[in-house]
């Protein structure tokens, strides 16, 4: 009976680590935007990645300690390299160049397209089928997020910022499908390494390579022009949306089911564009609403059906 109690207990903890893990990620966004108040597109990413890898520096080491690694083959070390660059420089960069033509809420509600491209792509590249319900679901995303861009095209945020546009819509969506490959090149790296070592390494080395685009493209990070709020906003970003959501995630998964786990992904969608409307005077039209809706709705159906789609290589 103790034995029973404890693993029910685990059970709980493991949902509710994977549910604060998309708590977490739904700030993302938000804080990215205070953030962008006050510096460039290069140097808020640099900035989060310098701060996440901090966050992740003691999980590589107790990674480590507790068991000895496989050695890593240079194939493995290449495609950890590819993959990072995908995954950090290149999806974040541009993810965060949408954000910046874009609002919070129209930005959140499009990351909410991810199940339902990790679906299609565990059909397209893994083999997987998908049911005719997941088909119909995919349809009904795709819907949705050509909704919300055509209801991006007027309107602005309260910080005088431009609204919604169908640039940063769609960049925030070119983002998701560079992530797609990363996330698929990881998969193959954790069925020989453990997924905090894969994530730790892919994030220092990620790292690595945005100190040396953002510094030859913006300059040198700025430091002393920027404010508490910025700085609050970055190392949240950072510790908290980045390095602390990771750990909670793979913990969570430890514990429950992967495709029971896969629907608190849509916590981030759902509270990102709440904390937009409310916090940031973001507007959301009509047809983003109804698109938003079919997202999540997609989302939730293909989640909540039993299906793993390996969500524990996200990083947001």
């Amino acid at each position: 009976m103790v034995g029973i109690g404890t693993s029910k207990k685990l059970t709980w903890l493991g949902y509710g680590a994977c549910a604060m893990a998309g708590c977490l990620w739904g700030t993302g966004f938000y804080f990215g935007k205070l953030a962008l108040r006050e510096m460039s597109v290069g140097h808020m990413v640099l900035y989060r990645f310098l701060f996440a890898s901090l966050g992740m520096l003691p999980v590589l080491l107790l990674e480590r300690r507790q068991k000895a690694s496989r050695k890593w083959t240079y194939r493995e070390h290449r495609t950890l390299l590819i993959a990072a660059a995908l995954g950090i420089p290149l999806q974040f960069l541009l993810q965060f160049q949408g954000l910046a033509r874009t609002t919070v809420s129209h930005a959140s509600l499009m990351v909410g397209t991810m199940p339902v491209l990790l679906a299609l792509g565990a059909t397209v590249f893994a083999g997987e089928r998908l049911d005719w319900i997941g088909w119909l679901a995919l349809a009904g995303s795709t819907v949705g997020a050509a909704l919300i861009v055509l209801g991006g095209r007027s309107g602005a945020g309260a910080d005088g910022i431009a609204g919604p546009t169908l640039a940063g819509d769609l960049l925030v969506v070119l983002s998701l499908a560079i992530a797609l490959g990363w996330i698929l090149m990881n998969k193959s790296l954790m069925e020989v390494h453990s997924p905090l070592a894969v994530t730790a390494y892919g994030i220092l080395s990620g790292t690595a390579m945005l100190v040396v685009w953002v510094v030859a493209v913006d300059g040198p990070p700025p430091v002393a022009r920027v404010s508490l709020t910025a700085w609050l906003a970055l190392a949240a970003s950072g510790l908290l949306c980045t390095a602390t959501t990771t750990a909670l995630w793979n913990w969570g998964l430890h514990h429950v089911p992967a495709s029971r786990a896969g629907v608190f992904l849509n916590i981030e969608p759902a509270l990102g564009s709440w904390l937009g409307v409310e916090l940031l005077g973001d507007r959301l039209g009509p047809f983003a609403w109804l698109g938003g809706g079919l997202i999540l709705a997609a989302a939730v159906t293909l989640t909540a059906r039993g299906h793993d789609f390996d969500p524990e290589v996200l990083l947001e």
